[in-house]
């Protein structure tokens, strides 16, 4: 795609675009929201699938054409809702001050990507928390017209080309490599992660306080991008750091099931669990582990509805593939995911060529 020509965009504050406010949620608990064929989305505090955490039968409290995002997590969870759904409590909403119908689905997926990105500058997490007062104050470059009024003509064709490309690269892409291999899984056995890991509730600190001038430890939070590594820090004198080769994992929140191999020494935030291996495990197999355990974690539980805290050390279960004594086939794991990464190569090889 071509480079985008920035000479006639101007500065907006999203306060003065939006009015930003909480959306609308009943008043009662998940379990009566939550229905297993729900009509109606519910968005909630989560940085998955959208920010759908489940659905439901009762009528849609907001309207389609909305940008959401939750003031407890992080920038990850700023999406755009095409359709009507349900509010959630720290579920804010942004509703258009000025432009109206302007706004349509191209346009609000345009100003999307701008305001996700100058909120990642914002580093907000579960302590510098994401409110609308914040959000209300962050400055977005967007491109204007002649006026000097958003250039919605302009986003709207951009955005269009965007997924007419998209689309045409995906087709590509499912050339590449469209048989799927079928595994098996019905000789495989559930194993509780006690069986597998000593589990530890990690260091438990807290990032904002942390000294950043001689950094050396890598510090691990609730996130799913870099292995949730959010940034590095300075050694503690009176805390020492877990060592590399063991796992890192999100109980809650945004990332609930968020799930690493951690290549170096490491301190944690709070919220997030070290599994230490309790038998060898080559690197291969701990990462075919650490997949079934965010599967398992999205599959089964809920980010601020049913999250990991209370089961991760009871009835959390993962089902491995086993041997002919009926333990966990790590010489599997470990041939499979080697598998995978060598035809993620030869695919990588060939997206460099679209």
């Amino acid at each position: 795609m071509k480079k985008i020509d920035r000479l006639n965009w101007k500065e907006f504050c999203v306060g003065d675009l939006f009015d930003i406010h909480p959306t609308k949620a009943y008043k009662i608990t998940n379990k009566d929201l939550l229905v297993e064929n729900g009509e109606n989305p519910v968005v909630v505090n989560s940085a998955y699938n959208n920010g759908i955490g489940g659905y439901t039968n009762l009528d849609a409290t907001e309207k389609g054409n909305t940008i959401t995002f939750s003031d407890t997590t992080t920038a990850d969870a700023i999406f755009y809702q095409e359709s009507c759904f349900v509010g959630y409590p720290h579920v804010q909403g942004l509703y258009p001050k000025c432009y109206g119908d302007k706004w349509s689905k191209y346009s609000l997926l345009f100003f999307l990507a701008v305001f996700k990105k100058a909120s990642f500058v914002q580093n907000f997490d579960y302590a510098n928390k994401f409110t609308r007062d914040l959000a209300k104050n962050i400055i977005v470059s967007l491109p204007s017209d002649s006026a000097g009024n958003p250039d919605f003509a302009y986003m709207k064709e951009y955005m269009k080309d965007v997924f007419e490309k998209t689309k045409q690269k995906l087709l590509k892409q499912q050339k590449i490599n469209p048989a799927k291999t079928f595994i098996n899984v019905n000789d495989w056995k559930e194993f509780h992660l006690y069986d597998l890991f000593e589990i530890e509730p990690g260091t438990g600190l807290d990032k904002v306080k942390m000294a950043t001038n001689n950094p050396e430890i890598n510090f691990v939070g609730r996130a799913n991008a870099n292995r949730g590594i959010s940034c590095q820090v300075n050694r503690l004198p009176n805390i020492e750091p877990y060592k590399s080769g063991t796992l890192t994992l999100s109980l809650g929140g945004a990332y609930l099931g968020s799930c690493f191999v951690q290549e170096k020494p490491f301190y944690t935030s709070q919220n997030v669990f070290v599994l230490i291996p309790k038998t060898n495990m080559s690197r291969m197999a701990k990462d075919f582990i650490a997949t079934m355990i965010f599967k398992e974690s999205q599959i089964h539980y809920k980010a601020f509805i049913d999250e990991l805290n209370r089961h991760i050390k009871t009835d959390f279960v993962i089902k491995l593939p086993v041997d002919y004594e009926g333990n966990p086939d790590f010489a599997y794991m470990e041939s499979y995911m080697k598998g995978v990464m060598e035809k993620q190569r030869a695919n990588l090889e060939i997206l460099q060529t679209l």
